[in-house]
């Protein structure tokens, strides 16, 4: 019997890589999806194409006695990757309610699901599937304490040399911050009280094929798409905010790294994202995309969004120790792959 992986929003960007990368090493997947997001429909059926062992069921992790039917049935799962969730700051904001029962709520679920399902309690341990949570950086809030400095028109860090460390306190801003933070939270308390094998990720901005960016979501996609389109794209701030940037092929080989090492990585969080070899303003996407393309962007500034970092960068040694794990595909490398991928698929979004 092939070996089974459960992705929650596996038909979202993420989620649809994920499984196309388990689908391919002969594994059994097993998508939970609501459909909600933009493109989720294309991508369940870009799955299907693969005639792979997959199983797609409609739900919604807001839904217990749903997560409690599905993980009863795939209790023997070797691995439960948790992507589901509401991924936009603006729209925790104006909708803080859905925010929390997607990102807060739906989590808990997923864990309270996975140890009934195991029979797991304080006195009692088992073996349960290993849980990866898709947690953020933004845990880390607006981090108005680190100072901040202009260099080259990009701001930096003044002292984080390799980046942000998951030492850094947690400061959880915005509902987007705090449903996330708790479901992050949740993981590790449910492997220390529970012994539920889990790891949470805090990722950094991911980017890469068969991500439907928007403005409010998936910034690099959405700069890439509306640049094909000739689109105008709007800036938040000055432009000079920085990410480190993670392509989803180096993202996918961090989970099967946390999946090989899952007994050493069981109840830690693991800050994971390009680190300080791969960064960009939002200046320095645009202009990329402007000489890679031949052609000018239209631009607009407006006022910088509640809880926008001025800088963000992953400090990744913790991963690289202990996963053993690090890059291999460059911001630029990278951007240069979806933008081709976009300009292959523009019909996916006119």
């Amino acid at each position: 019997m092939s070996t089974t992986a459960v992705i929650t929003g596996g038909a979202g960007f993420i989620g649809c890589n994920a499984a196309a990368r388990f689908l391919e090493k002969g594994w059994r997947v097993v998508i939970i999806d609501n459909c909600a997001r933009k493109g989720a429909r294309r991508n369940l059926a870009w799955l299907r194409a693969k005639n792979g062992d997959l199983v797609f069921l409609k739900e919604d992790v807001r839904r217990a006695a749903a997560m409690d039917r599905i993980f009863s049935k795939y209790a023997d799962a070797a691995l439960a990757l948790h992507l589901a969730g509401q991924v936009a700051v603006t729209t925790s904001v104006a909708d803080p309610r859905t925010d929390f029962e997607t990102n807060a709520l739906g989590a808990f679920n997923v864990l309270e699901a996975i140890r009934k399902a195991c029979g797991l309690s304080p006195s009692r341990r088992g073996t349960s599937p290993f849980l990866i949570y898709a947690s953020t950086n933004k845990v880390y809030g607006g981090m108005e304490r680190v100072p901040v400095v202009e260099r080259g028109g990009r701001y930096a860090y003044r002292d984080f040399k390799h980046g942000v460390p998951e030492t850094m306190q947690l400061d959880f801003h915005s509902p987007y911050g705090c449903s996330k933070g708790t479901a992050d939270q949740y993981v590790m308390d449910y492997h220390r009280i529970y012994g539920l094998q889990g790891v949470t990720l805090r990722q950094s901005c991911i980017y890469g094929y068969r991500q439907f960016g928007v403005e409010d979501q998936g910034w690099v996609a959405w700069f890439t798409i509306a640049a094909h389109l000739g689109k105008k794209i709007t800036i938040y701030g000055d432009g000079k905010q920085v990410r480190d940037m993670l392509f989803i092929d180096d993202l996918l080989d961090v989970y099967e790294a946390a999946f090989k090492k899952r007994k050493a990585a069981a109840g830690k969080a693991y800050n994971i994202g390009g680190g300080p070899r791969n960064t960009m303003s939002l200046l320095e996407l645009l202009g990329y995309l402007e000489k890679s393309l031949g052609k000018k962007i239209p631009l607009k500034f407006a006022k910088t969004r509640p809880g926008d970092q001025p800088v963000f960068i992953s400090d990744i040694r913790k991963a690289q120790r202990g996963l053993g794990w690090r890059p291999k595909v460059s911001a630029k490398e990278g951007v240069e792959r979806l933008s081709r991928w976009v300009s292959e698929n523009l019909s996916l979004f006119r």
